[in-house]
């Protein structure tokens, strides 16, 4: 079956600065000496005269709650920028602010449900589903009118993630150390912090629990075998020769 994302392409009407609600700021502050006047005057050249293609095809804002394959106690809050490559495929950057000096956490892929059916076993065990992410009301687009996000979760209800994060912010890490880290989404209540949900809820402006009931009528499919195989036992994970370790 395949995933009609006909929706985003209206999102990309909508600015992004309306759809940030509060800000959310890094979890770290920035390296390195201040700009100079040479390196901010390049940067202000390269905004006005180069095209920027890929980056303005960011439509599509998502905000989440990601944890460390095989570390479910190891949470954060993920903001997604997303562009959409093709009826069944979207990918998307993930930072940990909303705000400009925001720090690239890392990438998520997204696929329908008929290309996760065709992976091979041992690719499926890397992805993630997004029933539950979904149907909690964890899973948000905020600034959007409610009846466009109702829509996009009736689709993203269907897909499956693939995610990498590159720099652990989340354990106050102020340079991208380390190796990326493979991550999943929540599969049941009873998983992800509720005060991190609740953190993230005041600061722009929403309620998962009613955005909960509001999507009671989206059909809950099946998640298909193999996705979420963490659940199982069956965990991958890069082993990090630096012997850093995730600490909550």
């Amino acid at each position: 079956m395949r995933i009609r994302l006909t929706l985003l392409p209206l999102l990309a009407t909508l600015p992004l600065s309306a759809c940030l609600g509060t800000a959310s700021h890094s979890n770290v502050g920035t390296e390195g000496a201040p700009s100079k006047a040479d390196t901010r005057l390049l940067e202000a050249g390269a905004a006005a005269l180069q095209s920027q293609p890929p980056i303005a095809a960011l439509n599509a804002y998502l905000d989440g709650f990601h944890f460390y394959n095989g570390r479910p106690d190891a949470q954060m809050e993920a903001h997604h920028y997303c562009s959409i490559l093709s009826e069944e495929l979207i990918q998307c950057v993930i930072y940990d602010g909303n705000v400009r000096d925001a720090k690239l956490m890392g990438v998520e892929y997204i696929i329908s449900e008929r290309l996760f059916k065709t992976l091979p076993d041992d690719e499926k065990a890397l992805w993630h589903s997004h029933v539950h992410e979904v149907k909690s009301g964890q899973l948000v687009a905020p600034g959007i009118p409610e009846v466009a996000e109702h829509a996009l979760m009736r689709k993203l209800v269907r897909t499956y993630g693939k995610t990498w994060h590159t720099w652990h912010t989340d354990q106050q890490k102020s340079l991208p150390l380390g190796v990326p880290q493979l991550m999943m989404g929540f599969t049941a209540d009873g998983q992800v912090d509720p005060r991190m949900v609740d953190e993230r809820d005041q600061r722009l402006g929403i309620d998962s629990a009613k955005k909960r009931r509001n999507r009671a009528d989206i059909e809950r499919p099946a998640v298909q075998p193999g996705a979420d195989a963490w659940q199982k036992g069956k965990v991958f994970q890069i082993e990090d020769p630096t012997g850093a370790h995730v600490h909550h």
